[in-house]
């Protein structure tokens, strides 16, 4: 899989080589107008407005030399609608966004393989694990101009201001559980620290709270880097760490002291890295357009080792339960007998609000 673009309101790159470490030798589409992309992803994140406004959140419009759209678009109630125009064919699809509490953002993953006749549209909360579908028959494929329309702005083109960032993959890319980890973190093993990226199916590893466990998969997975994705760098000395890490907003780390037992009456806590992000302890790491990230998957869910703090494993749930969810995910590739089921996470999950103010505490 090789990501072909990528927009915010920053900066908007397009290569048919690839961006940045995905980049390829050869151009992965022909450089024709007419060329047609039968297969692939666009990925986006937005804000959803609290009124719940319909409006048009990403895409293009062609009139020449035949009516040509894709529009997504923000309904009433917090979902979201898809619209495919090619002359006279019309694909479309929706989904309807339950409430959880305050969750703003969301990711939207649009995949088609018009070879299969078939596409999908999901909506994804990145701080939580549900998963929306919605399919389509019969898409529609994009030419080469109208990727260009799309991603880079030309023409009739909508991008709102609500838009985090938008993405373009030239193949179906997996939703689900998604690693989160440097390649190059080092994580505690029997024989010393090694990097998380070179570690494999068979070898152990020694957790923070079950001792030496075997590796069940490791995971990698190439992202746009931005958004949800965006890396961020947990600096040393703070939460224990020997050496600065890099990990995404969603890695989460074991947070533990006297502050956690006062304000939640927990030994420990799970904290989302996007939340501890203040400019001294954790900071936002620039980076390019786009970066790999690397995880491990373990018998029950234990903690890892790393640099001298206590991270999250990946968590999967119990997705091998879930036929299609499975089929959908980066785990497609594993026998199913090989996954574990994770129950629920052994410690509590702080929600932004608990986060910020845990935060306060241990500045105070």
């Amino acid at each position: 899989m090789t990501w072909l673009a990528l927009s915010d309101h920053d900066d908007r790159r397009f290569s048919l080589r690839g961006l940045g470490a995905d980049k390829k030798d050869k151009p992965l589409l022909a450089d024709h107008p007419g060329s047609l992309l039968n297969r692939g992803t666009i990925m986006f994140e937005t804000r959803l407005t609290p009124d719940g406004k319909p409006q048009v959140l990403f895409g293009y419009k062609a009139t020449y030399p035949e009516l040509r759209s894709l529009t997504f678009q923000a309904i009433p109630g917090g979902g979201i609608a898809m619209v495919q125009v090619q002359d006279q064919d019309i694909c479309h699809a929706a989904i309807q966004r339950s409430e959880t509490g305050r969750t703003d953002v969301i990711r939207i993953t649009y995949s088609w393989d018009c070879n299969a006749n078939w596409a999908r549209m999901t909506l994804e909360r990145p701080e939580d694990a549900q998963i929306s579908h919605a399919y389509i028959d019969v898409p529609k494929p994009l030419s080469l101009d109208d990727i260009r329309d799309l991603m880079l702005g030309r023409n009739d083109h909508s991008f709102s201001a609500d838009m985090i960032f938008a993405a373009l993959s030239d193949q179906i890319e997996p939703i689900g559980p998604m690693p989160s980890l440097l390649p190059s973190t080092p994580v505690a093993t029997p024989r010393g620290y090694k990097e998380v990226g070179q570690l494999q199916r068979g070898d152990t590893v020694l957790t923070g709270n079950a001792g030496i466990v075997p590796v069940l998969h490791s995971l990698g997975r190439t992202v746009p880097a931005r958004g949800s994705y965006r890396p961020v760098r947990l600096r040393a000395p703070y939460f224990g760490l020997q050496q600065d890490i890099i990990v995404s907003p969603d890695q989460r780390l074991i947070i533990d002291g006297p502050e956690v037992e006062y304000l939640f009456n927990q030994e420990a806590v799970l904290v989302p890295a996007r939340h501890l992000v203040n400019g001294f302890a954790a900071l936002e790491e620039p980076c390019g357009p786009v970066i790999r990230y690397a995880q491990l998957l373990l018998p029950s869910h234990e903690t890892l080792l790393a640099a001298g703090t206590t991270l999250e494993s990946l968590y999967i749930g119990r997705i091998r339960r879930n036929g299609q969810h499975l089929a959908n995910s980066l785990l497609q590739s594993f026998d199913r007998g090989s996954l574990p089921e994770h129950g629920r996470p052994a410690h509590h999950v702080l929600r932004w609000y608990d986060a910020i103010h845990l935060a306060r505490q241990r500045a105070a």
